[in-house]
């Protein structure tokens, strides 16, 4: 395989691109650093497969000339993580909505497959557990700043899907729940590495809200090895992909585990969402995903815990 990771200094860009490379596939990757790092790929700049270019995906000239080297692209580059979208909302939007659109453009001049990485944000606050892909999406007002992120993110999915329906794309979106694992920082709000960093430095642990809403969390591994699955599969085309773990774990029991692995002092401190965020601010009491459509289409089966995943983040951080 060629392909173009977009947003491929990211988080999860990055290890995507490890994965690529060592399965001996060629990849160029596009990223502003915005949100990404350029440590998290400097290491692969010696490796005669790989290529990169710093820049932005509003820039259709680059896109075009990077799609051309291509059979597959990898799209990534978004607006990442609550605190980011709540201090950028322009920019997310804008590099969302209008970059998807122009990677989706330059994609179908040669016809080259598109994976594009969506959210559980999606969802919004859906009362409906475990989410499935075709469940209704239930969002808040306007004037909550994350409804934009989520509403962004589906426009991404229309786009996509109307590629594919009309233009004939091969397209695979994947629905991404709380992907966590090395190189993920808690700067943007991300609640892992916020809270293993905290506990390290024997600072309060804080946690938004009551502590009792529930999430999924999944190692950055699996989300790759389901999403090269994904590609190699046929019946993926055109199809929507929840994709993460569903082992449920509660935010306040996270935070007590957390305190308890990394041998902490750490106190453990509430506060609320419009301190934390902005007044206003909408939560979701449980998230979960339905996973039944990727076991059933590639056997996907999540392999590393919420315990090893913690073990393996508090042992990146102190490393």
């Amino acid at each position: 395989m060629k392909a173009l990771v977009t947003g491929g200094a990211g988080f999860i860009g990055s290890h995507l691109v490890e994965a690529l490379l060592a399965r001996g596939d060629e990849v160029w990757v596009i990223d502003d650093l915005s949100t990404g790092r350029f440590e998290n790929i400097v290491h692969l700049e010696s490796h005669p497969h790989f290529h990169y270019v710093i820049d932005t995906i509003l820039d259709e000239r680059v896109v075009a000339e990077m799609t051309r080297k291509v059979d597959t692209v990898f799209h990534l580059a978004a607006a990442v993580g609550v605190a980011y979208i709540i201090d950028n909302p322009l920019k997310s939007l804008e590099t969302n909505i209008r970059g998807t659109e122009l990677v989706l453009q330059q994609a179908n001049e040669g016809k080259k497959m598109v994976v594009v990485f969506s959210t559980s944000e999606i969802y919004g606050k859906a009362n409906s557990q475990p989410c499935k892909e075709t469940d209704d999406r239930i969002l808040g007002t306007t004037t909550i700043t994350r409804w934009g992120y989520s509403s962004s993110k589906a426009i991404d999915e229309f786009l996509s899907l109307a590629y594919h329906r009309e233009k004939k794309l091969p397209v695979v979106i994947v629905r991404c729940f709380n992907t966590c694992g090395s190189r993920q920082t808690g700067q943007y709000g991300m609640v892992i590495p916020r809270f293993v960093k905290q506990a390290l430095l024997d600072h309060p642990i804080t946690i938004y809200g009551d502590g009792q809403q529930t999430r999924c969390f999944c190692d950055v591994s699996d989300v790759v090895e389901g999403v090269l699955g994904l590609v190699e599969e046929p019946a993926a085309n055109g199809e929507v992909f929840n994709l993460g773990s569903d082992e449920e774990t509660s935010i306040e029991a996270l935070a007590t585990r957390i305190k308890e692995l990394t041998a902490s002092e750490s106190v453990i401190e509430y506060i609320p969402y419009e301190k934390a965020y902005e007044e206003g601010f909408e939560d979701m009491r449980r998230r979960v995903p339905d996973l039944t459509k990727i076991r059933e289409t590639i056997g996907y089966e999540p392999q590393v815990s919420l315990q090893e995943l913690l073990e393996r983040v508090v042992a990146y951080f102190k490393k």
